[in-house]
Order: C-alpha cells, then structure tokens, then sequence
C-alpha cells in the first residue's frame, strides 16, 4: 500500500478547503466525506433500502458474472483489474471469485481515497481469497491516472463502479474519460456504473433517509475539518438538504447554516462569516440516460461495446473501449 502520498494528501485537503469555505457560494468536496467514520457511514447508507444503488450494481455483476468475466479475460496474457474507489468491494468479490475459480491470469489492484478503506479490502480479500494477486494503493482517481500509462504490457481493465462518475459534472465528467481512454489500449476495457433518470421521488429519498445517516455522512467533512485542521463548527447547528433536477438529472446535496456564526479553522489562519441559511454544496449526484452516456463517451474518445441493467432499469453498467 502506497503511503507516501499521505501528506501530499492533508496539503490538498487544506488547500481545498480554504478555496471552498472562501469562495461564493461555498463548497466542499465530497471525497473528504471519507475517513474511518464515514466510511462506516457510507457502509450504512449502502444497506438502507432506500439507496437502490448497490442493490441494483450487485443484482447487474451477481446475474451477469460469467458474461462480464469471459469480456475482460486474455487467454494469452492475461490481464490487470484496476478498480477506481474500490471501496469494501462487495460487488467486485463477485468478479474476482469468479475470475479465481474460473483459470483467470489475473493481478487486482484496488485504489481508493480512503487509506481505511484499502487497508479492510486488502485484509479481507487476504482472508476470504488467499491466492488472490492484490496490489492495493491509497489515491485520488487523478492522481492515479499517469501511473496507469504503465499498465502496457497487457489487457488491462479499468473498473469505476457504484456511479462515481455521478461527482463530476459533465464537464469534469468528459476530462476524466478523455485521460482514462488516454491510458487505454486497442484491447483495454472500461467498466462504469451509471445511475440511471428515474422517478424523481426514488432519487431523493436515495440520498435524504429520515433516519440522518446521509445527513451525518455529510456533515462529517466539517467533523473532519475540527478535527483535522483545528476547526470550531458547531456540526449540530447545520441541516442537510437535497435536491433533485429531473431536467437534467443533477441531485445536489447541501450543508444549510441554521444561525449566523462566525468559524475559526486555525490551521487555514481563517475566519469565515456564516448568515442565517447559507449554503456549503458538499456533492453531486449525476443521473444519466443512454442518449447522455453516449454523448460523453463521444466527447471523450471511447465508444460503448455493450451494457448491462436490472430489472427495474434503474442502474446501468456500460463497457467502453477506445474510439
């Protein structure tokens, strides 16, 4: 596991902190959600009925193993499975069991944010499937990119599930597809999760459970910010509220100031004024349709081979290659 990159990583949380609590209207990035407690937060959130994501993603991989499998095997060479926000890796276990007990040549390299998160996949997967080639590193997806150029000497999958693809507006969204089909060969494949447009009611109540534990997963980057750079929120006085644009599939998650106050971060030397309902936009959440997807794809150079869905057609997971 790569831990050298950890205190690049705490000068890219202060550096974007500070340009998120300065700027108009204020914003935080959501992959800071993620440490020891928001991990447990989003293993939470992954088991509420409610959040019909992982459900639908475990449905597509678990009723379509062998069909994905035999799509990303190499006979000759065999491959390297490079997951993007590995995560647990519930869905992908499915993968690799199959790929294990099925005569697969094949190295998995999870990456993932969250050094937590990459320390129980690698001790579980240890665990649950010893002979398994697992090369684990703690990143960013952008960090990552340039090393994956490296990944030449053989087919190479690039899986990204659980709709990450959905934190980055369309804009961003077309730039990391471009840089990942940059690193792609003829014979490489990309495997995403897209959400899917859907009642609108089904998507809010995804992302706002009365029981708070969406709420609590995003207000634990300001826990993260007192504890981590000497802030002072006071977390209980800020509301979570989502919204959901059926026009343009764009759910948004907010962090909303009950009272004026004013925040001291004493590692940032910054005071910020907070009035009465002031926002901070802490996430995205981009629903697609095919029509969209494929537009992206076009934009970024890589054209669908094919897509899997679930019964309900909420969820699809496409396969792309390079144009």
């Amino acid at each position: 596991m790569d831990t050298k990159t950890q205190p690049q990583r705490n000068t890219a949380f202060k550096k974007e902190v500070f340009e998120g609590l300065t700027a108009s209207p204020k914003y935080l990035s959501s992959k800071y959600f993620y440490d020891k407690t928001g991990d447990k937060l989003f293993q939470d959130i992954m088991a509420m009925p409610s959040y019909y994501l992982t459900g639908c993603e475990l449905d597509i991989i678990s009723n379509n193993t062998f069909t994905i499998g035999e799509l990303f095997r190499d006979r000759e060479n065999g491959l390297d499975l490079i997951e993007l926000g590995a995560g647990d890796g519930k869905k992908t276990k499915v993968l690799l069991k199959y790929m294990a007990e099925n005569n697969f040549n094949f190295v998995y390299k999870p990456i993932d944010i969250s050094e937590n998160a990459v320390e129980l996949l690698s001790n579980n997967l240890a665990l649950e499937m010893p002979l398994l080639k697992v090369d684990a590193e703690v990143g960013e997806y952008f960090e990552v990119l340039e090393r994956l150029k490296g990944y030449n000497k053989r087919k190479k999958v690039i899986m990204v599930l659980g709709s990450n693809i959905g934190n980055l507006p369309h804009t961003k969204a077309i730039d990391f597809l471009s840089q990942l089909k940059d690193t792609m060969l003829s014979e490489d494949l990309l495997f995403m999760g897209f959400d899917q447009k859907k009642n609108p009611q089904t998507v809010l109540d995804a992302y706002n459970d009365e029981t708070g534990i969406t709420a609590a997963f995003n207000k634990n980057i300001l826990t993260r910010i007192n504890r981590e750079l000497g802030g002072n929120f006071e977390v209980e006085k800020f509301n979570h509220w989502e919204t959901y644009n059926p026009e343009t599939g764009t759910a948004k998650s907010f962090l909303v100031a009950s009272e004026a106050m004013e925040v001291t971060i004493e590692q940032l030397q910054l005071q910020i004024n907070f009035e009465q309902w002031e926002t901070i936009h802490t996430e995205i959440s981009q629903k697609y349709d095919d029509k969209t997807v494929s537009w992206l794809a076009e934009k970024a150079g890589l054209k669908i081979e094919t897509s899997f869905t679930d019964a309900n057609e909420y969820y699809k997971n496409y396969v792309f290659r390079k144009a």
